[in-house]
C-alpha cells in the first residue's frame, strides 16, 4: 500500500462489533494512507475520536495464495497478530462493501493464513488455525510445556494455562466470572514478565463440560465486552485440564460464541455473529477545519 504522510481527503470507515468487541474497519484496497499508532488512539478514543477496541485494516493480499491480507490495531496503537472477534467482522465487511463476495475468504495476518465463512444463517465461522503449545513458539518463559503452569504472582504461585492463537494468553479459573479480580489483575498480569510480549488474559468460570463464562483483559485495550482468541484460548485451555468438552458454548459480557476443537495438533473452530453500527468519515489530524 502506497504509504503518505497525510491524507487529502477523509478516510472513510465502518463501525462495526463482535458481541461488544468493537472495531473500527478501514478499506485499504480502495483507500491509500499511511495509519500512525497516533491515528490508531485518536481514532480509539471514545470521547475525541469515533471509540473502538482496535482497528481493523484491510489490504490487498501479498501472498499469492490469499484473498486479502488483515491487520490489527490496539486502541494503544500497537499492531497486533490476531482478533477472533475482529476477523468475523472482517469477513462480513469485505462481502458489504463489494471487495469481494468469495465464500469461504482465505486471508494473511501475521500470525498465518485464516479461513473465513459467512453461513446461510449469518453468523461466521472462522478456521482460528492449530493451537500454539509450546512456550517458546507462545510465547512463554517456560522449561517445558505443560498442561498448568504455576505463574509467580502477588507472593503466590498461580495455575494458569499459556496458550497462543497467534497472540498469547494467558487463562486462569475463577469461581465467579462476576467478582472476577479483572480490573485489578489484569493489568499487571498482562505485562507479566513471564509473557515477552505481553498477554491476554482469560478469567474462567467452567460451569459444566459444554459451557463456560469468560471475561477478559485485552492486551492494549484493557477489559472488553468479548475476545474471540481468549474465547478459544479458554476453551483449549478447559481441554487441557480435561474439564470441558470437544464444542463448548463461551458467554462472555457481550454475548455467546461455539468453540469446536478435537484437541492438540488440530485446527479450531469459532462461530458467532459481527454486526454493523454504522458508516462514516473520519478527517485526520492536522487536516480538520
Amino acid at each position: 500500500m502506497e504509504q503518505h504522510s497525510a491524507l487529502s481527503q477523509p478516510w472513510t470507515f465502518t463501525k462495526m462489533h463482535g458481541l461488544g468487541n468493537d472495531f473500527v474497519v478501514l478499506d485499504g484496497v480502495r483507500q491509500s494512507f499511511s495509519l500512525r499508532p497516533e491515528d490508531c488512539r485518536r481514532i480509539a478514543d471514545r470521547h475525541f475520536g469515533i471509540g473502538c477496541d482496535q482497528i481493523l485494516l484491510v489490504e490487498p493480499a501479498t501472498d499469492p495464495d490469499c484473498d486479502f491480507r488483515y491487520r490489527i490495531f490496539n486502541a494503544d496503537g500497537s499492531e497486533v497478530n490476531q482478533c477472533g472477534n475482529g476477523a468475523r467482522c472482517f469477513a462480513v465487511f469485505v462481502r458489504r462493501s463489494g471487495l469481494s463476495d468469495k465464500n469461504p475468504l482465505r486471508v494473511e495476518t501475521r500470525a498465518g493464513q485464516m479461513s473465513l465463512h459467512i453461513r446461510p444463517d449469518g453468523l461466521v465461522e472462522v478456521n482460528m488455525g492449530v493451537p500454539i503449545l509450546d512456550p517458546a513458539a507462545i510465547p512463554f518463559r517456560a522449561e517445558a510445556p505443560a498442561r498448568e503452569y504455576a505463574l509467580p504472582f502477588r507472593g503466590q504461585a498461580l495455575p494458569i494455562a499459556a496458550v497462543s492463537m497467534g497472540n498469547p494468553h494467558l487463562l486462569l479459573t475463577v469461581e465467579q466470572c462476576d467478582s472476577a479480580p479483572v480490573a485489578d489483575w489484569g493489568a499487571e498480569l498482562e505485562q507479566h514478565p513471564a509473557f515477552p510480549e505481553r498477554c491476554n488474559v482469560g478469567f474462567l468460570e467452567i460451569q459444566d463440560p459444554a459451557h463456560l463464562r469468560l471475561r477478559t483483559w485485552e492486551r492494549g485495550a484493557g477489559e472488553t465486552l468479548a475476545c474471540g482468541s481468549n474465547a478459544c484460548a479458554a476453551v483449549v485451555a478447559g481441554q487441557l485440564w480435561e474439564r470441558l468438552a470437544d464444542t463448548v458454548q463461551v458467554t462472555l459480557p457481550g454475548g455467546t460464541l461455539e468453540i469446536r476443537w478435537a484437541g492438540p495438533g488440530t485446527p479450531l473452530y469459532m462461530v458467532g455473529p459481527a454486526e454493523v453500527v454504522f458508516d462514516g468519515t473520519w478527517i485526520p489530524e492536522g487536516e480538520k477545519t
